[in-house]
């Protein structure tokens, strides 16, 4: 389970997608985010669902790699089904048992909730299996250089952001280790209640941390060696610089935006387009 999360790795292959400016794939990546939100539709949804089919197919990533990091995310997806079906009031009211009662408006609910989940992950995880770190903190850097006119340091949530992201599989792989470790000596954290279950995190817990801190006095000792100020003076071996390639992904979410504007319109024109 632990190894199955793919937020923060990257999948090292030649794509468009790879090819792209970072900061294009950011953007990219935040308005689709908010679009996400924009939908009300089955039909969106599958669009969307499609058009995620077709990114996905252009940069090369298996799906099968893709889809490994929902696993991850099994227990929020169910947890979120389980809160809509119960908790959802409708009109429709096919079971009610005590405060419990399903209705069809909450079924339909926890499935748009629950696919919108799978594509906020995947659509995230595109980003961060297509961008190497470096890539991925100049373009946060970019975006965030106007609010440097107003005192917010953007070089340095950049880098922060980026090291955290850069560390989740690190940690979750030191993780791993740990568990198999305790387990090897005898540590059971499947069986018992709840309380005996977070106790037996303890002797994870606490060599992850420590692990954690070595790690990061090493990484800012190895920044140090190497002369690192921030972003004073800093030169760049590789410029990024638009191509072609990027103002046509441009277009294409523009495309997007505006089919997905047309569906919502058509959904409020008719009722029968769930």
């Amino acid at each position: 389970m632990i190894r199955d999360i793919t937020i923060g790795q990257y999948y090292p292959v030649n794509s468009p997608i790879h090819n792209m400016d970072a900061r294009v794939k950011l953007i990219i990546t935040f308005l689709f985010i908010l679009t996400l939100f924009f939908i009300n539709t089955f039909l969106g949804y599958v669009f969307v669902i499609l058009c995620m089919s077709a990114v996905i197919k252009t940069s090369k990533v298996p799906l099968k790699f893709m889809l490994k990091g929902i696993k991850g995310i099994l227990i929020i997806i169910l947890f979120t089904a389980f809160i809509n079906v119960f908790m959802t009031r409708g009109e429709h009211i096919l079971f009610e048992w005590g405060i419990f009662t399903v209705t069809i408006e909450g079924i339909l609910i926890a499935i748009k909730m629950c696919i919108r989940i799978v594509l906020l992950v995947v659509g995230s995880s595109i980003l961060t299996l297509t961008t190497t770190p470096i890539q991925l903190t100049d373009g946060i850097e970019y975006i965030l250089r106007p609010f440097k006119k107003i005192g917010v340091p953007a070089h340095e949530i950049a880098m922060m952001m980026t090291i955290a992201l850069r560390f989740i599989p690190t940690l979750l792989d030191e993780t791993d280790k740990i568990m198999k470790a305790q387990q090897a000596r005898g540590a059971d954290f499947d069986s018992g209640n709840l309380f005996q279950r977070a106790k037996s995190l303890i002797p994870i817990l606490v060599p992850l941390f420590i692990s954690s801190f070595r790690r990061a006095d090493e990484l800012a000792m190895a920044m140090e060696a190497r002369c690192y100020h921030g972003d004073e003076n800093r030169t760049r071996m590789n410029v990024m610089v638009l191509k072609s390639s990027d103002y046509r992904a441009v277009v294409i979410l523009a495309i997007y935006c505006i089919a997905l504007i047309i569906l919502r319109f058509l959904a409020a024109r008719f009722s029968f387009i769930w």
